[in-house]
């Protein structure tokens, strides 16, 4: 589910709020996919036996909101601070962080009844080797004392040596008929504010018409994209998506359909792997601009 929050002017700026985190849920009783990690998950905790645990998966698949419903069924609410340290590995992701924080955060013990702390690790994939490797002493050293949960879209990017120390579960992509079910509930809890919204304002496509216009004039203009994510909640996938099926309108060779609809499809899988959006949409202009360039070229003498 895409991050949406109350775009309106009738609301101020204190309303806004952000639906993904609004509507995350909070306990594993209320997580309606990946039945067999939860049941897992439930038994490791209910006979005190959690090993570090090792999920990957695409995003959005829940492996972030499995983890923090497991924290809370481990910890009170009062002990929640002092017993969970959550850290965004592709923001930290040197040494250093690991030697000082992470460190620190093991070595040291609690006076609460619970017999381990956690440290969730998002993104680890994106940690240094060098990270990655002081992290691996640091799970030998403490175990006792805590338990690690690292989360990654990769499982080739994390090292054996972590992952044989980690119980590994897969998170695969969610089956639409629960994304809808649970877009209904939303829709459902907002119903006092949703003629403020174009009501699936994230899964709705900008018209074909304004789309077909700026693909058929080369028009792909940064400022413009930018105007059409913010208006209609878009990331730039789906706007991406909705180019890549009128492009094939365009009455230009086939080479250069060929080559602008490859350069497209790289595009969208570095947008996969979790790459800037900012940099993507660069690249998306460039090869409308290089299309363009080859077809006002004069043609070639030979």
């Amino acid at each position: 589910m895409r991050e949406i929050g109350i775009n309106s002017s009738k609301y101020s700026q204190k309303r806004k709020c952000v639906w993904v985190e609004k509507y995350r849920p909070s306990t594993l009783d209320e997580l309606v996919s990946h039945q067999d990690i939860i049941s897992t998950i439930n038994r490791f905790i209910d006979e005190n036996e959690l090993p570090h645990l090792l999920f990957y998966g695409p995003p959005g698949t829940g492996k972030t909101t499995t983890i923090l419903a497991c924290a809370r069924k481990l910890y009170t609410k009062a002990q929640f601070n002092a017993m969970v340290l959550e850290l965004n590995a592709s923001d930290d992701r040197g040494i250093g962080i690991v030697r000082d924080q992470i460190f620190q955060f093991a070595s040291t013990k609690t006076m609460h009844k619970s017999s381990y702390k956690l440290i969730i690790l998002d993104e680890a994939d994106a940690m240094t080797n060098d990270a990655q490797n002081a992290l691996r002493r640091i799970i030998e050293k403490f175990t006792t004392n805590v338990r690690f949960c690292i989360i990654c879209n990769y499982l080739s990017k994390i090292p054996p040596a972590i992952q044989s120390r980690c119980t590994r579960f897969r998170f695969g992509p969610l089956d639409s008929s629960l994304i809808m079910s649970r877009l209904d509930y939303v829709i459902e809890q907002e119903k006092d504010d949703i003629s403020f919204f174009n009501i699936i304002i994230w899964v709705e496509k900008y018209r074909p018409s304004t789309l077909d216009e700026l693909v058929s004039h080369q028009d792909i203009i940064s400022t413009k994209i930018q105007e059409i994510k913010i208006e209609k909640g878009l990331a730039l996938t789906d706007i991406l998506t909705e180019i890549s099926l009128l492009v094939h309108r365009l009455e230009i060779p086939e080479s250069m359909l060929v080559d602008l609809v490859l350069k497209m499809s790289d595009i969208e899988y570095r947008l996969a792997a979790g790459t800037s959006e900012k940099i993507q949409l660069s690249a998306l202009i460039a090869a409308f601009n290089s299309a363009r360039d080859k077809l006002e070229a004069p043609p070639d003498p030979q």
